[in-house]
């Protein structure tokens, strides 16, 4: 899996996403687990397997979140081009089949958030992938399931 871009910020809230689950999240739940354990036979013990599988679902998040920062690599957006759209890049694209104008973000795991005016999405993304590099005035396009999008790049600036 290649290196993705991800901002000082985006690094330090997964990081503290990591360490809440370390050091609160899963020591509490095992704890529960130990209690739970406790209170005798297993086998009819709901609160034991609930914990069980509570613990199960935090560790399997921590492992993603671990494993989704050893493949990222900080990136000082200042030392992008600026002529280009790149990682950090705000993007306002006009849909050339429907003409609907959109904005788009592009950032690291874990930056990714679909519900702003502006939505921020992964570089690692299609839509992404089929601008970088572009600049104002080219068109991009990519498959998609419901067929082949096309855009055209109507401004970005750096984020």
């Amino acid at each position: 899996m290649d290196r993705q871009p991800i901002s000082e910020e985006g690094y330090s809230k997964l990081r503290e996403e990591i360490r809440v689950l370390e050091d609160e999240r899963i020591p509490d739940v095992r704890e529960k687990v130990a209690e739970a354990r406790a209170e005798g036979d297993l086998k009819e013990n709901a609160e034991y397997h609930g914990q069980r599988e509570s613990l199960g679902m935090l560790e399997a998040k921590l492992n993603q979140l671990k494993n989704k920062l050893s493949h990222c690599e900080i990136v000082d957006k200042s030392k992008l081009p600026k002529d280009v759209i790149t990682f950090g890049s705000r993007v306002t694209v006009k849909n050339l089949d429907d003409g609907d104008v959109e904005q788009y973000e592009f950032v690291g795991p874990g930056e990714e958030d679909y519900t702003d005016e502006v939505m921020k999405i992964l570089t690692t993304s299609p839509l992404a992938s089929a601008l970088m590099g572009k600049k104002v005035g080219d068109q991009a396009e990519y498959e998609a399931p419901i067929g082949v999008l096309r855009y055209e790049v109507v401004s970005f600036e750096d984020s």
